[in-house]
């Protein structure tokens, strides 16, 4: 996976993500449900993102692949301590991927990768849950637009690599005749994907789509990881609505 953001925005960003977090569940209840997660309290969120940071951090340093945790599992202690254990499991996969090498290939899910893609993965996941976590307890939603186009961009890459099928066989679904899906935002060229039989091909550019979603590019994070519907103040579709509709039904990560 490769981003088209530096390896130091990428560590400011989980840091500004990680910190949007914590101002979303400081102070909450723990027994906050939330909306977004739906099974989920907001202690479990609070847990699985201070143990997903720690896990790929310890994975990082390993350089092999280890068993997912479970978020049920995750203890991130009294609220009034979550603001430390949360930055402090940001800075283990961040000081991981400075001390083993940004370049040097660790074991992945998709197979060997540069560790600094781990550094993308948790800043993706970290984002999503921020927005988790603020739609849950009524608290602003910030994220730069660099920062939620490379999630955006992330997110794509992971449902066009060939070993996600293996993973999700759910992504056999987007496989396709050649349909075309476009996400523009307010301000860039946007992406595209095509749905072959031999699965998901993703390109930047403001081609011809069967079905376009145009909004500004947080909301097309949104819309992507199904935090929010294809529809509302600034967004707009048009087209073939049941193909994108068909698309979000069986791109979950």
């Amino acid at each position: 996976m490769s981003s088209t953001l530096r390896t130091a925005r990428l560590v400011e960003g989980l840091r500004e993500q990680t910190g949007g977090f914590i101002r979303a569940v400081a102070g909450k209840p723990q027994n906050t449900r939330v909306p977004t997660c739906p099974e989920w309290p907001l202690r479990t969120l609070v847990g699985h993102v201070g143990q997903e940071h720690r896990w790929a951090a310890e994975l990082v340093r390993k350089g092999e692949q280890l068993p997912v945790p479970d978020p049920w599992e995750a203890d991130p202690g009294a609220p009034k301590d979550w603001p430390r254990w949360l930055r402090e499991g940001a800075d283990a996969v961040i000081h991981a991927v400075q001390e083993t090498g940004a370049d040097t290939e660790v074991r992945t899910f998709l197979g060997p990768r540069p560790a600094v893609s781990w550094l993308r993965r948790m800043l993706s996941d970290t984002c999503v849950h921020h927005y988790d976590a603020a739609h849950a307890t009524d608290t602003a939603f910030e994220v730069a637009d660099d920062l939620a186009a490379d999630v955006i961009d992330e997110h794509l890459e992971l449902l066009a690599a060939p070993a996600w099928e293996k993973l999700r066989p759910a992504a056999a679904e987007l496989r396709g005749r050649g349909e075309r899906i476009g996400f523009r935002p307010a301000s860039g060229a946007g992406w595209v994907v095509t749905r072959t039989p031999e699965g998901v091909r993703r390109e930047h550019g403001p081609a011809a789509a069967d079905v376009l979603v145009s909004a500004t590019v947080t909301d097309l994070l949104l819309v992507l990881h199904r935090r929010i519907p294809p529809e509302g103040d600034g967004l707009k579709v048009t087209g073939d609505r049941a193909l994108l509709d068909h698309w979000l039904a069986h791109s979950a990560l």
